[in-house]
């Protein structure tokens, strides 16, 4: 398999098969919270693609020359969350002086991208998974990168399509009992369960 080729499967696969939201389940809480508008839905995702992309850029080289190298990688976790908040607060500033109305309407949902696990998840297993010496560095990189944009692009797609079923949903007579959280859990679920059918695509 070229190289090109196998960063274009990463990232399809990170869209369609292994999409942290909707086959590993992470990044739930923005997912439920910030899907009631497309525009808003679109923002976030398009803050944490970002956050994604320059996290894993930032913690990939540290991981592998700096905590690797002086036996801390029992710091991993700590470190990368210091990284993660840093560009988030980068973010936050961005959008607070040139967007200040998706600023808004983020409300607490965009700094608590600190704490989304799967913008942490992502830069996580992306070190584990290229960072052993079996890979060079540069092919390293370019793979942990490619799967970072791909774990975001899968990130906004299952917004995106999210926001449009609760869209659909408020057009709906929905019965009093599975009004509000339960409706939304279920449409969630069955949200996840249609990627099924991309299993063994990629």
């Amino acid at each position: 398999m070229t190289f090109l080729k196998t960063i274009v499967t990463m990232i399809l696969a990170g869209i369609l098969t292994d999409n942290y939201v909707l086959s590993k389940f992470l990044g739930i809480c923005p997912f439920l919270g910030v899907s009631k508008k497309l525009n808003t839905a679109m923002g976030m995702s398009a803050a944490v693609i970002f956050v994604m992309v320059l996290s894993t850029a930032v913690t990939y080289p540290i991981q592998r020359f700096v905590l690797e190298t002086l036996g801390l990688e029992y710091l991993q976790t700590v470190v990368f969350i210091l990284i993660i908040a840093a560009l988030v607060q980068l973010v936050e500033i961005m959008l607070k002086k040139h967007m200040p109305a998706l600023h808004a309407s983020l409300g607490v949902y965009l700094p608590l991208i600190t704490t989304n696990c799967a913008v942490l998840g992502c830069t996580i297993l992306v070190t584990e998974d290229f960072g052993s010496a079996s890979y060079g560095f540069g092919a390293g990189y370019c793979y942990a990168l490619s799967c970072a944009f791909g774990s975001g692009l899968g990130f906004l797609v299952a917004m995106a399509i999210f926001a449009g079923v609760r869209k659909r949903m408020e057009l709906c007579d929905i019965p009093e009992t599975l009004q509000g959280l339960p409706i939304t859990l279920v449409a969630a679920s069955l949200v996840a369960m249609s990627f099924l059918g991309f299993a063994g695509v990629v």
